[in-house]
């Protein structure tokens, strides 16, 4: 079992940068797979970014390629997602997830654990 919170998000000015932080807890966070995923109002949660549990492999989402990036720190057994050149498209809640294994997971399905998430708004 996996509890996850995020943490970091706000409001901020388009062109700006935020760091969302996710702190898991569990001895075995450095065996989960994690990805970051964001729903705004009337859409579909989507697919931001996915790190495998050993950092070795990360994956973007089109959108924020070039943008955003994915790290973890299994010391302390947290995710990170650095955000800068924000958009007002960027606009969501942003939330973290775990699995257990190896892979990069890409599918909202593939994660059996979730954060509640964290607003993130970005003003033009």
């Amino acid at each position: 079992q996996v509890q996850l919170v995020e943490s970091g998000g706000g409001l901020v000015q388009a062109g700006g940068s935020l760091r969302l932080s996710c702190a898991a807890s569990g001895r075995t966070f450095s065996s989960y797979g994690m990805g970051w995923f964001r729903q705004a109002p009337g859409k579909e949660r989507e697919f931001v970014a996915a790190i495998t549990y050993s950092s070795g492999s990360t994956y973007y989402a089109d959108s924020v390629k070039g943008r955003f990036t994915i790290s973890r720190d299994n010391a302390k057994n947290t995710v990170y997602l650095q955000m800068v050149r924000l958009k007002p498209e960027d606009t969501a809640v942003y939330y973290c997830a775990a699995d257990p294994g190896f892979r990069l997971l890409l599918s909202p399905q593939d994660y059996h654990y979730w954060g509640q998430g964290t607003q993130v708004t970005v003003s033009s």
